[in-house]
């Protein structure tokens, strides 16, 4: 199949109306399969945030604790994404992610049984080796499933690329980034009602273990749902394959040592990939530390109620939905691609809305924590899409999977500040100073993004050039 016709953007397949239309279907059931799929592996993570207060109460679990719990998941999952980026570039991406999204709920189905396993392990209900044991568990449990966690991203960037052109990918793919907060807020609504209404006794004791169970059912549906209806490539539904615009490849790359080469040039070499690492590093700082701490945080530092901060959260996602959406459209339409320009607005507005989260006292009025906690989703989530795809751009589409893996180990390895090290400034100096925290971290995070103010849109031009 030569260049000309395996790009259904080019004459050939403009020419051929049945091409284009099939093509357009299985593009944009690709995108809709591959986000709700992603949705539900948020539905086996984020549910963690609103059941740590139940944990907190039931099992005596110290906030340091639980924040080395979101460490160890958040950082061993930086690294599987990066391992599975390599793999997933080369693997069949719908088994990839049907069987990743399974593992994943069982992963869950085993941490909300962590009572019953610790005692029969321990051989006692209650008492110091049943608590070690538990606490053990748990931990290697989450770990575990931030190691599976893993398989969700790299495939979805593969799909992405291979179906979405160059030119659409920052719009296109902006879209598909709301699976991230669909999935992250509808858990935190889902678990509230949980935590609220489930469990024994009049303080719902062991409420928590079904913010675990009842995700984690839905998600094997959803991984069932994945294996039958998502597909992998465009030729693998007998469409030509999707390439750059101006770019031709090789078609032996995936050779071994070829691929090898090309990873080098266009991942480990770029300082441009690690650039974005690093500004992934702070982003993630502040959006996890609102994700998976705001329940917490606003109950203990604002005199919300767990249910009303449930909410809270979600509307800090669906705001943030608003944010990518508009963050994709306008890089597309007035900055040429340049998605790091666009995240350098973002990071400053995410900034002022952390100094003004941190301002308000407690028992001010919920619509103006609701305002600045949309106005913070609205900003810092633009960052967070746009990096995926600015480093797909940069890598090209073959290796998109392994440069987001790379730059997904810099987000994740943030845990160390926004779990065990937030938690641990909450615990010992209060909440002033973990706001103060969060607020440097963005400050830094802009001026990161600045490094690359002048950096070309994508790397295809490139590739072109040294062929």
């Amino acid at each position: 199949m030569t260049a000309d016709n395996s790009n259904p953007n080019t004459q050939n397949a403009v020419a051929n109306p049945e091409i284009q239309s099939r093509f357009r279907y299985w593009q944009t059931r690709t995108i809709l399969l591959t986000m709700i799929g992603y949705a539900l592996y948020y539905f086996v993570r984020k549910n963690f945030s609103m059941a740590m207060p139940g944990m907190e109460t039931d099992l005596g679990i110290s906030k340091t604790n639980l924040g080395i719990y979101l460490t160890l998941n958040g950082v061993i999952y930086g690294v599987s994404r990066f391992v599975n980026g390599i793999f997933a570039d080369r693997c069949n991406a719908r088994l990839y992610m049907a069987t990743g999204l399974a593992l994943c709920a069982l992963s869950n189905f085993a941490f909300g049984f962590g009572v019953d396993i610790a005692s029969w392990i321990s051989g006692q209900p209650s008492g110091p080796g049943f608590t070690n044991v538990l606490i053990l568990f748990l931990g290697m449990t989450w770990l575990v499933n931030g190691a599976l966690q893993g398989t969700g991203f790299p495939p979805c960037a593969r799909l992405l690329t291979h179906w979405i052109p160059p030119r659409e990918l920052a719009t296109k793919m902006s879209v598909w980034n709301t699976s991230h907060s669909i999935g992250a807020g509808l858990v935190v609504i889902l678990c509230g009602y949980i935590m609220n209404h489930m469990g024994e006794g009049a303080h719902h004791t062991g409420a928590w273990r079904w913010c675990f169970w009842i995700p984690a059912g839905i998600a094997m549906v959803g991984s069932i749902m994945l294996f039958v209806f998502l597909r992998d490539t465009p030729s693998s539904v007998g469409l030509p394959e999707l390439e750059g615009t101006t770019v031709k490849l090789k078609k032996k790359v995936e050779k071994s040592a070829e691929y090898r080469a090309f990873l080098r040039e266009k991942v480990f070499g770029n300082p441009l990939i690690w650039i974005l690492g690093f500004a992934n590093f702070f982003v993630y700082i502040v959006r996890f530390s609102v994700l998976d701490w705001g329940p917490t945080l606003l109950k203990q530092s604002k005199g919300v109620s767990l249910a009303h901060a449930g909410w809270m959260v979600a509307l800090f996602e669906i705001a943030g939905i608003a944010g990518m959406l508009v963050a994709g459209w306008a890089t597309d339409r007035f900055l040429k691609g340049r998605a790091h320009r666009t995240c350098v607005f973002c990071m400053l507005g995410a900034t002022i809305c952390a100094v003004l989260l941190w301002m308000i006292p407690s028992g001010a009025s919920s619509w103006m924590l609701f305002a600045v906690l949309c106005a913070t989703g609205f900003f810092i989530y633009g960052p967070q899409a746009l990096i995926g795809i600015a480093a797909a751009n940069q890598a090209t589409k073959k290796a998109a999977a392994t440069a987001n893996g790379l730059t997904g180990i810099f987000g994740y390895a943030s845990t160390a500040v926004s779990g065990v090290g937030f938690g641990y400034v909450a615990q010992h100096y209060g909440w002033d100073n973990a706001y103060i925290a969060i607020i440097g971290m963005a400050v830094v995070g802009t001026g990161v993004f600045m490094l690359m103010w002048n950096a070309k849109a994508d790397g295809y031009e490139e590739k072109t050039a040294a062929n």
